[in-house]
């Protein structure tokens, strides 16, 4: 893949540059499709490569030891993912699955970490997303540790609204998270989620199909806080 073509994509972490800017660098990148619950790499897994999605859903999981699934994020178009690894040299700490059918594109670690070394741009948007996974993981872990479920479902439909530019009368959260989903991601489990959006859609804050979840009355997700 050129260079022009890898900017033409319109990644985040390249925007605004230009060829100069990458000037000197080999970029070895490749393009890798992926079906439906295929792995793109797995917890304690060696490699080192970042990705980048450019089409499709990805998500990244902890398989316990029992065999539950522990869901930290789903990633956004455009994002890059696999970049600790290539930074520290150290395995996998997640695995990463397809929800969908998905393209990627794959730069190896070592040119991910020549980037981080020589393009002052990349080095801090790369620095910025480790802080903001931090944040994160920080506030992940106060809502455990201080919500009841009914609180946790509802900050993941507040935040996933948000996120999606939905949080509005009459928004929709399209190719939405399955209770199974929400559940891994949250700390519960899908009985317990199915029961408490079956509440809240009793309650009018949302309606609920197949992938989809339409917000009706927002407020009633900030109602328990």
């Amino acid at each position: 893949m050129s260079l022009d073509t890898l900017l033409a994509h319109d990644l985040p972490l390249f925007q605004g540059l230009s060829p100069a800017d990458l000037a000197g660098i080999d970029l070895p990148i490749t393009e890798r499709h992926l079906g439906p619950w295929e792995i793109l790499f797995n917890q304690k897994d060696q490699s080192r490569d970042v990705h980048f999605l450019l089409s499709g859903t990805l998500i990244a999981l902890y398989w316990t030891t029992d065999g539950r699934e522990v869901i930290f994020t789903r990633f956004g178009l455009g994002d890059h993912l696999g970049e600790l690894a290539a930074l520290d040299d150290g395995d996998r700490s997640l695995a990463v699955v397809a929800r969908s059918e998905a393209t990627v594109l794959t730069l190896p670690g070592a040119t991910f970490r020549q980037l981080f070394d020589q393009v002052p741009t990349l080095r801090w948007r790369i620095t910025q997303g480790l802080v903001a996974r931090v944040r994160t993981l920080t506030a992940r872990n106060l809502e455990l540790t201080t919500y009841s479920v009914e609180q946790r479902v509802a900050s993941y439909l507040f935040g996933l609204a948000v996120d999606r530019g939905a949080l509005r009368v009459g928004g929709v959260i399209a190719e939405a998270p399955t209770h199974a989903e929400i559940a891994a991601t949250i700390g519960s489990n899908r009985e317990m989620v199915s029961r408490i959006m079956s509440g809240l859609a009793k309650r009018g804050a949302i309606k609920t199909a197949r992938q989809r979840i339409e917000l009706l009355d927002p407020r009633v997700l900030t109602a328990g806080f």
